[in-house]
């Protein structure tokens, strides 16, 4: 059995989904309970690197916008207040149980380019006990000139090898990987372990995730072969319920755990 109890340096991907509603705007009550769950993780002394969606959900709620914008300058824009939104409340919540966060923004450039610094900074805010809020940085990135990594899935995966992390949590508005798509399919389980990534796997990820985020579970599956060919586990995990991060490191069972591969 695979005992997450006992993991220490972690990084958790929050989706849109889990952190808006569908108009958009914050989900308060989720997200002050999920802030307060996390502060309370790492105040046991856990690492926690969040990777964050919802800069431009929160951008489209806050310039009241009907829909998710089609141009990418428009997306660039709106992705910009919604980032400066979503820090501003990062902060001021996870401040009242006096943890402090940072912003680190990051392009598949830099990732590619500048990855020493990425190390060294995320490890120098991890030893002063700082929890660092990763995103994209969708204010630049450009899926024309090939320099976007597209999803945060795959970042939180790169994340979490670049910062030898122990264990990735993907938090998302379903319960795990389905036998079946649970929509059409209603006897469809989620399946508790997933030993290997194999065509099966691939075939049941199914598509498309929610009209303001841009990931799905294939996105996420993807996200499982970058994190367990690198040696970390993996558990996708539904968000409408956070105190159930306690009982996935009480070593209870909660949505789909990936095994790390180790060579």
């Amino acid at each position: 059995m695979l005992d997450i109890a006992s993991k220490k340096r972690i990084v958790l991907k929050l989706g849109t989904s889990t952190l808006t509603h569908k108009t958009g705007k914050l989900n308060i009550r989720k997200m002050k309970k999920l802030v307060e769950v996390l502060a309370d993780l790492h105040n046991s002394g856990k690492e926690i690197i969040l990777v964050s969606s919802g800069a431009v959900g929160m951008g489209i709620g806050k310039l009241n916008l009907t829909a998710r914008p089609e141009d990418t300058p428009t997306k660039q824009a709106v992705a910009a207040v919604g980032q400066c939104e979503l820090m501003h409340i990062y902060d001021d919540m996870f401040g009242k149980y006096s943890v402090t966060v940072a912003q680190l923004l990051l392009t598949k450039h830099i990732l590619t380019s500048g990855l020493h610094n990425v190390q060294n900074t995320l490890k120098r805010l991890l030893e002063m006990n700082v929890i660092p809020v990763v995103n994209e940085n969708d204010t630049v990135a450009i899926d024309e000139l090939e320099l976007k990594i597209g999803e945060n899935d795959s970042l939180a995966a790169m994340v979490a090898t670049i910062a030898d992390a122990e264990l990735l949590i993907i938090i998302s508005d379903i319960d795990g990987l389905y036998s079946a798509d649970p929509h059409n399919h209603p006897d469809a389980k989620v399946i508790p372990v997933v030993q290997e990534i194999d065509g099966y796997i691939k075939e049941i990820a199914g598509g498309a995730g929610t009209s303001l985020g841009t990931g799905g579970m294939a996105t996420k599956i993807n996200a499982a072969k970058i994190a367990t060919e690198a040696g970390i586990d993996m558990v996708i995990m539904n968000g409408s319920t956070p105190e159930k991060l306690y009982d996935l490191f009480d070593n209870k069972e909660v949505g789909t755990v990936f095994l790390a591969k180790h060579n």
